[in-house]
């Protein structure tokens, strides 16, 4: 599965992400204190769904442009739309923002994000985009081994976004278990946020038993599937890891997951909210 963005801008998946993205910036900043971000996979940080790879595949039909379609969004959904048509301009979504702009939209003066993209063109992209704010730091580098180098960050609080493209399928969550494991010794206190697909159950499960027994703290799972999966040949649904879940983080997850499954799978959606370690893991 080689997860190119620019094809999937906007899609159910990029909701769930994004709107917990948001929520946990939310989160950490009810306290004063300055925050970290770190993008381990940052991509280009905004995209067209009027470009030509986004009208290929029309994902966003079925994602962020029906959720702007509906009505009564739940709290937290609601803001993540407001924050998606504040890049626009009218009615229309033109503009998607990656994780990176949405973080740095959410962020408050003395916030830093650090943004690690591999990807040469991707990572120009990247600094043009935020030539011009100082609490942005781009760097061009492999983001796993950048949790090596970066962390803990000086801010000693906040959060880590791991977003891989899965090109690697099954084995991108033997990688994101290694660097994984690595930042939680490194920086035991920060919140970490995982991102993953959902195409075959049987490829997801053993990354959730290694999360349950890797000794990490308040472990939790919000999934979103828009089809059955007993399929390889699509994805299915999207799930989020976050390990060090900030306080009753749970609740936001419960108010957003079964709108989202009704909004973005109306033919049947399925939504999994499940705790896999305690404070005390």
């Amino acid at each position: 599965m080689n997860y190119r963005h620019a094809f999937h801008a906007g899609n159910f998946a990029d909701v769930l992400k994004h709107a917990v993205l948001l929520g946990l910036i939310e989160a950490l900043q009810a306290k004063p204190a300055p925050l970290c971000y770190l993008d381990t996979h940052a991509g280009s940080g905004r995209y067209l769904l009027g470009g030509e790879e986004a009208r290929k595949t029309g994902e966003a039909a079925g994602g962020v442009l029906r959720l702007a379609a509906a009505h009564a969004l739940p709290p937290p959904l609601q803001r993540y739309l407001d924050q998606v048509r504040a890049l626009n301009a009218g009615d229309a979504l033109d503009v998607y923002p990656g994780s990176p702009l949405l973080a740095a939209q959410a962020l408050r003066a003395d916030d830093r994000a650090v943004l690690c993209e591999l990807h040469p063109e991707e990572a120009a992209s990247l600094r043009a985009l935020f030539r011009d704010d100082k609490r942005v730091h781009v760097h061009q580098r492999d983001g796993y081994a950048a949790l090596k180098a970066l962390l803990p960050p000086a801010e000693k609080r906040g959060l880590v976004l791991i977003d891989p493209p899965f090109e690697a399928q099954e084995d991108e969550f033997r990688a994101i278990e290694a660097a994984l494991a690595d930042a939680w010794k490194r920086w035991p206190g920060g919140v970490y946020a995982v991102w993953y697909p959902i195409k075959l159950r049987r490829h997801v499960l053993p990354f959730h038993r290694w999360l349950a027994a890797s000794g990490m703290k308040n472990v939790w799972v919000a999934e979103l599937l828009v089809h059955p999966d007993n399929t390889a040949l699509r994805l299915n649904g999207a799930g989020m890891a976050i390990v060090n879940a900030p306080w009753q983080f749970e609740r936001r997850l419960a108010a957003i997951l079964p709108a989202l499954a009704r909004l973005l799978a109306p033919d049947g959606g399925q939504q999994r909210l499940e705790r896999l370690t305690g404070e005390r893991a």
